[in-house]
């Protein structure tokens, strides 16, 4: 783990390590708590191994998150909420300021370095995100903003580590249906999450490797099977199914539609960049259209296109289905 989130999460920490007879309910509370704060899926162990704290015998089940807060002091309590209350505050103002993909990213560089920030205002921060183009001119903003030293390449590699051990759960525009637009934020999400290359592998996780993993067709094959409530991979589909459906002059500019080199899959993000897990990198990669062999554009079996796709294959006299 890296130093930025091992600091992080011991500010949770430290109002309750004081006593040895916690740290078990520790390993639970971490878990109930920073969990849902930071996304994190596995981080109870991770959080103990980053503390040097040895990881307790314990049976999970013996605690419920009531109980265990309620064994707090009123100073731990207070400080547990504060951090829960800044968190949804973060949350809601995100949305506010339509960037609700990122409010992971911005809860962790507030909940990390945020600590001396006087009369901190979360719809302010959250425009900060709106206006930037980028990560480095978003961080280069902040710090001018609140007066910090965030080093852009350690929260970049801290930022990569969190979303790689868990799925993005702010991406989704629509969690009820398997459409183009969330299939673009779903690669989106990929490569910046760093998954690796692994044949078969959809985008679950590797608990020895501790990254997630797709191949080629499992980029795709993982957002149709995953399921944002329950937030795990289901096998409902096993093969990609796609149609060819012109040629890439005759591709509309809809983020989400796949790109196809006879080979390999892509999928087009817009801006004329696609997004693909490739064999020979060993990784989800983003490259511009032009720089590489697509040939043609197509749709996918389970996933709904909007009516400028459909319109366009009827015009190139093709298929959908």
């Amino acid at each position: 783990m890296s130093a930025t989130v091992a600091a992080a999460l011991k500010k949770i920490a430290i109002y309750i390590l004081g006593d040895e007879k916690k740290r078990g309910k520790l390993f639970v509370l971490i878990g109930s708590i920073a969990v849902g704060f930071i996304g994190l899926m596995c981080l109870p162990v991770a959080v103990l191994s980053s503390m040097e704290i040895e990881q307790p015998e314990i049976n999970a089940e013996m605690f419920s998150d009531s109980s265990l807060f309620e064994s707090l002091d009123s100073e731990q309590q207070a400080k547990i909420t504060e951090i829960q209350n800044s968190g949804q505050e973060i949350e809601d103002a995100m949305r506010g300021a339509g960037v609700r993909s990122q409010t992971i990213k911005a809860q962790l560089i507030y909940m990390s370095y945020f600590d001396d920030v006087q009369n901190f205002n979360a719809q302010s921060y959250a425009n900060l995100f709106a206006v930037a183009p980028n990560d480095s001119d978003l961080i280069a903003a902040i710090n001018s903003t609140y007066g910090l030293e965030i080093d852009y390449d350690e929260f970049m590699r801290t930022y990569t580590w969190v979303m790689n051990s868990t799925i993005n759960e702010y991406m989704f525009k629509d969690r009820t249906t398997k459409n183009c637009s969330d299939l673009a934020a779903w690669a989106e999400n990929a490569y910046i999450s760093g998954w690796g290359f692994k044949q078969g592998a959809i985008g679950n996780r590797d608990y020895v490797d501790r990254i997630r993993y797709a191949d080629n067709a499992g980029l795709m094959l993982g957002y149709l099977n995953y399921n944002p409530d329950e937030k795990s991979f289901g096998n409902q589909f096993q093969t990609l199914v796609f149609t060819e459906q012109g040629s890439l002059d005759t591709m509309p500019e809809v983020a989400g539609i796949g790109l196809f080199d006879g080979s390999q899959h892509g999928i087009y993000v817009g801006d004329g960049e696609v997004i693909y897990c490739s064999e020979s990198a060993g990784y989800v990669t983003k490259d511009l259209v032009s720089n590489g062999g697509w040939v043609s554009w197509c749709t996918y079996e389970g996933v709904d296109y909007p009516q400028e796709v459909r319109d366009k294959i009827d015009e190139n006299g093709g298929d959908s289905e």
